[in-house]
């Protein structure tokens, strides 16, 4: 990458395609990045794009469908370097929320009855590291546009982008906040990756666990704190799968009285 613009690509699987519209979102510092970067694949924002080998690849949205693992490998196969950015790339997002069941196609025949799907051969969501290395993660549904810009900006400069070891939790102590689980105020943020500046929670708004859980999450500890405050099994469970997906089910999937 130093003798020549980093070569990247932009992609999004199944999922709203938020992140991608949070770098367009960009604005003024769109510019600076693609000036930065030979950008070779970007659908939402360009169209001469070029499907060949490249240095980094951003791809957003769980794999869904047999189409998505395709389109997966096929990045992971030409690129040196690939980052999973949002919720549903890095968790499996707010779409694996029922993923601690084990029941994916029961659920969809209870909604979709017998109808033959134009789309063949959906999979229940996963995240892109269920199937391919994933080397580096950007959280948050949406990303920051701000911890991508930071993170573009180390991987230009050879690094990979920062993985925060430690909970909202901390961020709220940084700040101040009184702690809203001794309000009685059901909050995920002792479960969640802290990178946000505890943002929700400095409003007073507990926080949902958007980021996805953190490196060695203490679910046990919450759940019963949880419990304690007099909130349902099912009303902890729906809060921490919420957006932590596949990976919360994984934390949670030993933890007794978990399942519903």
């Amino acid at each position: 990458m130093a003798n020549q613009l980093p070569r990247v690509g932009i992609y999004g699987l199944t999922g709203c395609a938020g992140d991608q519209l949070t770098i367009i979102n960009c604005e003024d510092e769109i510019l600076a990045l693609f000036g930065a970067a030979d950008i070779r694949s970007f659908v939402m924002a360009k169209s001469d794009n070029t499907e060949d080998e490249m240095d980094v690849a951003f791809v957003e949205g769980s794999v869904s469908t047999e189409e998505d693992l395709s389109m997966l490998k096929d990045i992971r196969k030409r690129s040196k370097i690939l980052i999973a950015i949002g919720g549903c790339a890095s968790c499996g997002g707010p779409q694996s929320g029922r993923a601690l069941e084990k029941n994916w196609k029961d659920r969809i025949k209870q909604v979709y009855g017998n109808t033959k799907f134009e789309i063949p051969d959906a999979k229940e969501h996963q995240p892109l590291s269920a199937h391919v290395k994933v080397d580096g993660v950007i959280p948050g549904c949406p990303i920051d546009k701000g911890e991508f810009l930071r993170a573009v900006s180390r991987i230009v400069n050879g690094d990979m982008p920062i993985a925060y070891k430690y909970p909202v939790c901390v961020e709220c102590k940084y700040n101040e906040n009184e702690c809203l689980l001794l309000k009685g105020i059901p909050c995920i943020g002792p479960l969640t990756a802290a990178g946000c500046d505890s943002v929700c929670v400095n409003h007073n708004i507990p926080c949902v666990g958007c980021r996805g859980p953190v490196i060695e999450a203490n679910v046990a500890s919450e759940y019963k704190l949880l419990l304690e405050k007099k909130f349902s099994k099912e009303d902890i469970v729906n809060r921490a799968m919420m957006f932590g997906g596949v990976k919360m089910a994984e934390l949670l999937e030993n933890l007794k009285g978990a399942k519903k």
